[in-house]
């Protein structure tokens, strides 16, 4: 039986690999990283290529994976995915060196690679409300920029001002938040080819003390709601219009229904979590027999709201 390297399609070259090395920090550069390690959903094959670079780096690396044709795929904390078994060919660019934060009156400007909880725990410090609905969530601020990320009543849309962006050819460029297109979990980001480096978000003034009671009330719910005791990349899929996807899923009876290790929770049907050794072909699997059982059951199409990526 072949292994799962081998059998995953290989985009570069050993001039490729060379190349890369004279660009990229030793520091900065990994062949072969496994994804399940940089996946909330603990599963997924390796990266052929995972980079983590600063700034100048991210730029240089962007430029040359277009001009090459290179596949190049840029992720943050990787909560909202769920990565094929076999890996992902090409470059994966992660904004994890990303995370400087600096404060301008009521508007706060942090990198992609920032936490939303530590971010959120920064406005808070600072007395500036507005972010308490990302607390919980777990991601970083690039990925909730690019698929409006939200939570209890908020949006990302509610707080960002603007958005600095690496084109293809590895320059930069700065987007109001009105030209972003933002809707129900989507952006334009979906289809421009762009990676966020950094976002600028406007708050207002807040006392720290309500801030942190709201913060905790959120948090609280989360942990009463949420298999958060499991592997999971969040909830699982959108929500359908005039409809929650948790109440759809468990009136078709699918309330801990399993495939393999994979399974609808018990504790929030709206979650696919992993008790332990799911593996990627598992959780899609039972993602599309939960979308096909809910649409024979109740007439309502679902979509999923986690990016299936690489090969499986």
């Amino acid at each position: 039986m072949q292994s799962a390297e081998k059998m995953r399609t290989c985009s570069l070259t050993a001039e490729h690999r060379r190349e890369l090395k004279q660009m990229i920090s030793p520091a900065h550069l990994r062949f072969e990283e496994p994804m399940a390690d940089h996946t909330t959903m603990r599963v997924g094959g390796p990266a052929e290529v995972y980079i983590i670079p600063d700034e100048k780096e991210f730029a240089e690396v962007m430029k040359y994976a277009y001009r090459d044709g290179l596949p190049i795929m840029v992720i943050g904390n990787g909560s909202n995915l769920l990565v094929g078994d076999l890996g992902i060919p090409g470059i994966v660019v992660s904004t994890d060196g990303l995370t400087d934060m600096q404060l301008d009156g009521v508007e706060v400007t942090a990198g992609a690679g920032i936490r939303l909880g530590k971010l959120a725990n920064f406005a808070k410090q600072n007395a500036l409300a507005g972010l308490e609905f990302a607390s919980g969530i777990p991601g970083s601020l690039g990925g909730a920029v690019f698929m409006n990320a939200g939570a209890y009543g908020g949006e990302m849309k509610d707080v960002v001002k603007e958005v600095t962006l690496i084109r293809k050819d590895g320059s930069l460029r700065t987007l109001p938040a009105e030209d972003l297109d933002f809707e129900y979990r989507h952006s334009i980001l979906e289809s421009t080819h762009e990676a966020v480096i950094s976002a600028r978000l406007l708050l207002h003034r807040g006392d720290p003390s309500e801030i942190d009671a709201l913060q905790k009330d959120y948090n609280g719910r989360r942990r009463e709601k949420q298999p958060l005791e499991y592997p999971s990349a969040g909830s699982t899929f959108k929500r359908p219009e005039g409809h929650f996807a948790g109440k759809l899923i468990e009136d078709s009876g699918l309330r801990g229904y399993r495939i393999g290790d994979a399974q609808v929770s018990e504790k929030h049907c709206g979650f696919v979590i992993n008790l332990g050794s799911a593996t990627a072909a598992d959780i899609r699997e039972l993602i599309n027999h939960v979308i096909y059982t809910v649409e024979l059951k109740q007439g309502v199409h679902m979509e999923p709201e986690v990016r299936m990526i690489g090969e499986f």
